[in-house]
């Protein structure tokens, strides 16, 4: 790895497994320099394996660029580099002394809008490129939508190619207001912000620029290292969707039942009294255990063991929650859904619905409408739905689902369709 005076305090400190995560992604049209601006970010933060550095200085004089091409850094399949767009989803993976990144760097064509939505359902905060010669576009609007309708907490929006047109501030100003044009109507509550960069040549990405004095708050990667996301999950509304029931075959734990699963919102504590769903049962947490050691509480997005003080008959897709603070519970569905698949959504379809970890079959009862995303306009004369179309869509299951919307959480009020026949994944959903 490429000497940094950071890194080795980063990679050896003990603490380095309990460092703060922070997941994001990145969005916009086609040529922003989306690519370009997380090969810049990790070159920049010195977080590039020498070999990785290697491999892409050589694609980078194979295709005779001028610079080190750092769009090569993400773009992976065969597809990407011959054609210098991005295709798939590239995760990629890098720590600085203040957090742990996960980044999800998704298409901007169109056709790949599903990619977006799939690298974006669980980022912490979304980077939205807007090229400084183009201004705010049609696919801009679609991502930023996007962006609202996955409930993203914190937005940060980069105005690229600002060497393009002289770090011009009047230029950074205008696209800035214009932008907040549309998402004050998307998104009014949201954290949003605004850097001046370069991604080709690294202004205000790790180091602040020279060329932009006029503005004073702060590059990317200090906004990423700080922004505040420990309040990103719910911690009021207690939801623990039962994953494995652990029985161990042993003397020492002979009668030793737990319930393993991951908690999705509020807190859980030694002594808490809990409703089981479906059956209502009620009964008492006797203790939270993990590998190493019982805890006092326990919190989102940890993986716990509760044990309950009453012998209760609780399987995989049964939710534990407190007595006095119980979710909805229903048959009947509305959610916001972005299809992902070629063939289009019907009413009257009938697919697997996976929530949580509970899997169900539903049917489609309606199609309220299908959202133009650049106008927000509803529309309600529609039949089927196709690829990358977001609809309102009415669905019943079969058997009940315990959920909140999605605006309070996002992991209790999220699903997803699958195609029983094939098994693939056709459709996300935001529940309303």
């Amino acid at each position: 790895m490429i000497a940094h005076p950071h890194q080795e305090e980063v990679f050896s400190s003990k603490s380095y497994l309990e460092m703060e995560l922070l997941r994001f992604t990145t969005a916009g049209s086609v040529d922003d320099g989306k690519s370009t601006l997380i090969g810049r970010l990790l070159y920049d933060s010195k977080s590039l394996f020498q070999d990785q550095l290697d491999a892409v200085k050589k694609a980078s004089l194979k295709k005779g660029s001028e610079h080190i091409n750092l769009a090569l850094v993400t773009d992976g399949l065969r597809a990407e580099r011959e054609q210098g767009i991005t295709i798939d989803v590239a995760y990629r993976y890098f720590a600085t002394p203040h957090r742990k990144f996960i980044i999800a760097d998704t298409p901007g064509h169109i056709q790949y809008t599903r990619n977006m939505v799939t690298g974006a359902s669980t980022a912490n905060a979304a980077i939205i490129l807007i090229d400084a010669r183009n201004g705010v576009t049609e696919q801009t609007h679609r991502h930023a939508y996007i962006a609202s309708l996955l409930e993203i907490p914190h937005i940060i929006v980069c105005i690229n190619k600002m060497d393009l047109l002289d770090y011009k501030q009047e230029v950074f100003e205008m696209l800035k207001k214009d932008f907040q044009h549309f998402s004050d109507q998307v998104f009014p509550q949201k954290d949003v912000r605004f850097i001046p960069i370069s991604a080709l040549l690294g202004d205000n990405v790790v180091i602040p620029s020279e060329k932009t004095p006029w503005y004073k708050e702060g590059t990317l990667l200090h906004a990423l290292e700080t922004i505040p996301i420990l309040n990103d999950n719910n911690l009021t509304d207690g939801r623990f969707p039962v994953q494995y029931i652990i029985r161990p075959e042993s003397n020492e734990f002979h009668d030793y039942r737990g319930y393993a699963g991951r908690i999705s919102g509020g807190i859980f504590h030694n002594g808490d009294k809990v409703t089981v769903l479906p059956s209502h049962l009620t009964t008492e947490i006797t203790s939270v255990d993990t590998f190493n050691n019982p805890l006092e509480e326990a919190f989102p997005p940890m993986s716990v063991t509760l044990t309950l003080k009453d012998d209760i008959d609780i399987s995989r897709g049964e939710m534990i929650v407190p007595f006095n603070n119980l979710p909805i519970e229903s048959c009947d569905v509305t959610v916001m859904l972005c299809w992902l698949n070629q063939k289009p959504l019907r009413p009257d379809g009938r697919y697997l619905l996976r929530h949580t970890t509970r899997e169900v079959k539903c049917l489609v009862k309606t199609i309220q409408y299908v959202l133009n995303i650049n106008t927000l306009e509803k529309q309600t004369e529609i039949k089927s739905v196709t690829m990358n179309d977001i609809a309102c869509v009415e669905l019943r299951t079969t058997l009940p689902l315990f959920f909140d919307s999605y605006s309070s959480n996002r992991i209790t009020g999220s699903l997803i369709l699958i195609d029983e026949a094939t098994n693939e994944t056709v459709g996300a959903g935001m529940i309303r």
